[in-house]
């Protein structure tokens, strides 16, 4: 209340000023909002990860199996790399890296059978901090809580079924009916509509597929069910040139691939009576197709590679699918220009290549994995990038593009410069790699290695001691093992001196090198491992078969 004795040009002065700082108020209001909107115009990033797409499955990639028009999109509209590496080919390990920024030994995620600590940094509580609205969807697959670093989790428990998937939604248990393809694309879409539009946000959007046991749905199988696909020109490697962990592993086609994986037997346990429908009208064919063949080691080899290659393309076609289904949101509503997409799978996969299916080993099909980037006004469209990056960048790449600190302790190196067409003088030269999970399911060896750009010297040990020199320039599909060759005593001594000094920079712990084999010493295997004889006495025979067939090829070309 104003004083009625005060002089009248006094209270209008008064009420001036009162005036006076409503207004300014409220100037200043705005302003701090328009500032803040100016200050959260970072890139948006949309991360789409998919478990064990091979880069030979992608027609961008010189695909002679398919074709994938939304991943070409990404690669016509952004930067192909033909060079990203993994630090470890298997799925949980994968994920920890790109969470947490660091290798396995660091993080503590080595094989499938660890529990990621989620109390760790990971750079999606550092864009959280900084003001990102972040969110995942899809598989998970790190045995802990997805919510940390999160704003919304709709996740996976374990691998997931490609049918009517159980979720944890912000650590509650759902249930979806459907195509798991499909609702996690659906989920995607569903947060990007009803997020918050003040804030720039990252999505990771991630599929099971084309995980094994690659159960497809009939719109995507019909696609490939008539058509002959190509074998690879390795295909019938026999495992000859002092290649010792090839021959001793269980991930072929033909020894290893079940009747469940070609849909003979078995099938998804909780489909609904019209998905079991359609399952029977895709598949009810596939056993008189095996009857057919099964006498016959050749042909019933080359009718599994088929039936896979069916069933995993099919798999590949939904996340294309959904791929194009983003795509068009973003286009819809105005957001392609300021956000970055970036596509990438878990680790590469072998179709076919050495007979085999799954990953594992440091050789391409599996080492290298796809990576596609579309950033408008930053990445020239249509760019192919050879420069050895990995998965193990992304994090520091993402928190670069949010203007977020990146910690000292990542071990990965920022790809904006190299989006941006301007690779550093002193980017990376080689690549470290280190693989854990053995004995275990497949039965790849342990191993270490460095990889130069032509060379790769591998470090199998554990319950072998064996070195193994790939020259890619002579010898592009990893055929033969010249670590004995004297010719390249020089590249080696000079790769055993990389290796070195990559263990040191990235503080790798000694090897545990064993001497005794797990296949071949009953005794030691029966004390070390009780629980798995029945596995390796199957590979055991296996490789027992393998020899024979090398001695007798061996004996023709004499």
């Amino acid at each position: 209340m104003y004083d009625k004795n005060i002089p009248s040009f006094t209270l209008l002065f008064q009420k001036g000023e009162l005036i006076m700082k409503q207004i300014v108020f409220t100037f200043l209001f705005y302003l701090a909002a328009s500032f803040t909107v100016i200050a959260d115009d970072r890139p948006n990033i949309l991360f789409i990860f998919t478990d064990d797409h091979a880069y030979q499955a992608i027609s961008a990639y010189g695909s002679n199996r398919n074709v994938t028009p939304n991943m070409d999109r990404l690669a016509s509209e952004g930067m192909r790399f033909t060079n990203c590496c993994v630090t470890n080919s298997i799925c949980g390990p994968m994920r920890a890296v790109i969470q947490s920024g660091k290798y396995s030994h660091i993080n503590g995620f080595k094989t499938n059978n660890d529990r990621f600590n989620i109390n760790q940094p990971t750079f999606p509580k550092m864009l959280q901090a900084a003001g990102y609205q972040t969110a995942i969807v899809g598989k998970w697959h790190l045995e802990c809580d997805a919510t940390p670093g999160y704003d919304y989790s709709e996740v996976l428990i374990g691998q997931g079924p490609y049918y009517n998937p159980p979720m944890i939604r912000n650590g509650e248990r759902v249930v979806h009916s459907g195509y798991t393809t499909e609702i996690i694309t659906e989920l995607s879409l569903n947060w990007l509509k009803n997020r918050d539009k003040s804030k720039p946000f990252l999505l990771m959007s991630q599929h099971k597929a084309p995980h094994r046991e690659w159960d497809p749905i009939p719109k995507h199988y019909d696609k490939f069910k008539d058509k002959v696909f190509p074998y690879p020109e390795t295909f019938d490697d026999i495992y000859d040139g002092d290649r010792r962990a090839a021959l001793e592993q269980d991930q072929s086609i033909a020894d290893t691939m079940t009747l469940r994986d070609n849909k003979v037997t078995g099938g998804p346990g909780n489909l609904t009576p019209e998905q079991k429908t359609d399952w029977d009208k895709m598949f009810g064919g596939r056993k008189a197709e095996y009857d057919a063949v099964k006498n016959d080691p050749v042909a019933l080899k080359k009718w599994k590679y088929q039936c896979y290659m069916k069933d995993y393309l099919s798999c590949v076609d939904a996340v294309d699918e959904s791929i194009g289904q983003l795509l068009k949101y973003l286009d819809d509503e105005g957001l392609a220009n300021n956000t970055i997409v970036v596509y990438a799978s878990d680790q590469g996969f072998y179709l076919g290549e050495h007979g085999w299916f799954d990953k594992r080993l440091m050789y391409n099909e599996s080492f290298k994995t796809p990576l596609l980037v579309r950033w408008p006004e930053k990445t020239k469209p249509g760019t192919v990038n050879n420069d050895i990056v990995s998965l193990i960048d992304l994090p520091e790449t993402f928190l670069e593009i949010a203007k977020a600190a990146i910690p000292d302790d990542m071990q990965g190196r920022s790809l904006v410069p190299v989006l941006e067409g301007k690779t550093p003088a002193d980017w990376r030269k080689s690549f470290y790699y280190h693989y854990y999970e053995y004995p275990s399911v497949h039965m790849i060896k342990k191993h270490e290695g460095v990889y130069d750009g032509r060379f790769k010297l591998i470090h199998f040990y554990d319950d072998i001691d064996h070195w193994e020199l790939i020259d890619l320039q002579t010898d592009p599909n990893e055929l033969k093992n010249v670590y004995k060759d004297s010719k390249y005593a020089g590249d080696i001594k000079r790769l055993e001196s990389e290796l070195e000094r990559l263990r040191t920079e990235l503080k790798v712990p000694p090897l545990e090198i064993n001497t005794q084999s797990y296949l071949f010493d009953k005794e030691f295997s029966t004390q070390k491992r009780p629980g798995q004889q029945q596995m390796f006495e199957k590979v055991r025979k296996d490789v027992e078969r393998r020899q024979e067939v090398l001695r007798t090829s061996t004996s023709r070309e004499r």
